[in-house]
């Protein structure tokens, strides 16, 4: 058989395709446990090789790994690699994991989530999300919420985002500040005013250093809250408006 008949030869063909078969499943095996090695830039280079080639029968794993993994760069990975693979795959999966009692797992589904952008994950984006106890669950699941609001829902989601102001230190308040910026005006400003009156300075600083950000975004976050507890201080003193 000549080399041409080769070519053309079902058979043959049929042979390929299941060598080229065998060699994928070879690798997406071994790249799978890669990503259990003890040293982070075979993970690394464990999840781009996945992401590079999706599998879906490596979604499970990917999740899996996402709540344990325990280095920043390995994890940004593992979530890219997820978004390489078909929503419909990974989204139930990461919507189970919202429920998980690990914070790191709540925490970086919500972050995939966000970065798949498939809305049809809002309604798991509960009220006991937004006001997780653990900062970084909650700072999450905001970036998320904001991505994901329907259309029409923005005004009751800034509502639930306004009741956390005051939360947390400079970065958790921060990530606040920018979830209800980046709803809009028309959402956020409602949401801020009565927060900005609020009898806990921490929330009035919060509501009023969010509000003087909405209107100049070029405002540092240090400087609007410092700003803040001024005019706080003087509307606090004897006489002051």
């Amino acid at each position: 058989m000549t080399t041409a008949d080769q070519d053309t030869d079902p058979s043959t063909r049929t042979r390929t395709r299941t060598g080229k078969r065998t060699s994928t499943s070879t690798d997406t095996l071994s790249a799978l446990r890669g990503l259990e090695d003890s040293r982070p830039s075979v993970r690394l280079r464990a999840a781009l090789a996945i992401g590079s080639t999706p599998d879906a029968r490596s979604v499970e794993k990917l999740v899996e790994r996402c709540a344990a993994e325990p280095d920043f760069s390995v994890r940004e990975m593992l979530t890219w690699a997820l978004t390489r693979h078909a929503a419909p795959l990974t989204v139930p999966r990461l919507i189970d994991e919202l429920r998980s009692e690990r914070p790191q797992a709540r925490s970086q589904a919500l972050h995939t989530l966000s970065k798949i952008g498939d809305r049809r994950a809002w309604p798991a984006i509960t009220g006991a999300l937004l006001s997780d106890a653990d900062d970084e669950v909650a700072r999450s699941a905001w970036r998320a919420a904001v991505v994901l609001v329907p259309e029409g829902a923005a005004p009751e989601l800034a509502a639930a985002l306004a009741a956390q102001l005051g939360r947390g230190g400079r970065d958790t308040q921060l990530s606040l500040s920018r979830a209800l910026i980046a709803l809009g005006e028309a959402a956020a400003l409602p949401a801020l005013r009565p927060a900005m009156t609020d009898p806990d300075p921490r929330v009035r600083h919060h509501a009023t250093a969010t509000e003087r950000l909405l209107r100049d975004p070029e405002a540092g976050f240090e400087y609007a809250i410092e700003e803040a507890k001024r005019m706080t201080a003087l509307q606090d003193r004897p006489g002051g408006e």
